[in-house]
């Protein structure tokens, strides 16, 4: 039997705690259910979770707080705030803090719902990729924990957050083109669209690290139409 995908539920609000919580076990979901920011960080600390949702106007400590102190110790796990507060400053500050997603109050449960699955399902492909920790392309080593490439001569490139994603999820569908849309929701958040020139961009720079000849590559190919491939000639 498959194991429950747990979230973490941070309200103070009694109503929408237990409507948000009833919803989501409704989905399947494992909620655990915590009404303060101390009280989150502890829970956290002690059990495993899928995704958090977060309030931001919190008693003794607020979402922001929460979400900062999580993220020092775990980058991966999403986080979706919830909140009054309607400002662009208020969505950016979020975002700053580490969080994935911003959903504000009052929301549609059907929409909470959907943002809950779109993150979930990438905390699932993420897990499924940590355990890839290095993968050596030609006469270059990627190590995806330290976001280095390192060159057999000893010299170190160091690779953005974004470059890693992007080269681990090539690298783990490897062989296959890799569409457009699922390059989206893995390497960036859902709701903030790259130009097709974005990860284009980002293909011109994996040659320029790995190709012998940048203008005939044979490991990174952008496929018209469909999306994106890594093709490891050395291990087919």
């Amino acid at each position: 039997m498959q194991q429950k995908l747990r979230i973490l539920l941070v309200e103070d609000e009694d109503h929408l705690l237990d409507a948000i919580k009833l919803n989501l076990e409704l989905e399947g979901y494992k909620v655990h259910a915590v009404k303060d920011g101390k009280t989150a960080l502890k829970v956290f600390k002690e059990e495993r979770f899928n995704l958090i949702i977060l309030d931001v106007m919190l008693p003794e400590m607020d979402g922001f707080q929460v979400c900062e102190t999580i993220r020092l110790e775990n980058t991966e796990v999403p986080i979706l705030f919830l909140t009054a507060k309607n400002t662009s400053e208020d969505r950016v500050m979020g975002l700053k803090k580490g969080a994935d997603d911003y959903l504000v109050k009052p929301f549609n449960l059907e929409e909470l719902i959907l943002r809950v699955g779109i993150l979930v399902k990438r905390s699932m492909k993420s897990d499924d990729l940590k355990e890839l920790n290095s993968y050596k392309i030609g006469d270059k080593t990627i190590y995806f924990n330290s976001f280095e490439l390192k060159q057999d001569d000893g010299t170190i490139v160091p690779l953005t957050k974004k470059e890693t994603m992007l080269l681990k999820l090539l690298i783990e569908r490897k062989n296959e083109a890799v569409s457009r849309e699922q390059i989206l929701e893995t390497v960036w958040n859902y709701d903030v669209y790259p130009s097709t020139r974005t990860i284009d961009n980002f293909i011109l720079t994996f040659r320029k690290y790995f190709e012998p000849d940048q203008k005939n590559p044979v490991y990174f190919h952008s496929i018209r139409g469909v999306g994106y491939k890594f093709t490891d000639i050395n291990n087919h």
